[in-house]
């Protein structure tokens, strides 16, 4: 996933935060865009994308 925003971003900046819990979150600018435990899966390949090319 991260080449994959990379390469459509390639002045991104990416950031791992550990946690607990299985919590798997994506936030643009602060904003949540992205939540597996709201959704109970894993995004799809290229859903993160999408969701910031429509923001």
């Amino acid at each position: 996933m991260e080449a994959e925003l990379k390469k459509s971003f390639p002045t991104i900046e990416i950031s791992l935060i550990s946690s607990g819990g299985g919590v798997f979150e994506v936030a643009l600018d602060e904003k949540l865009i992205f939540s597996k435990k709201a959704l109970n899966r894993f995004p799809e390949k290229g859903e993160i994308l999408n969701i910031i090319n429509n923001q």
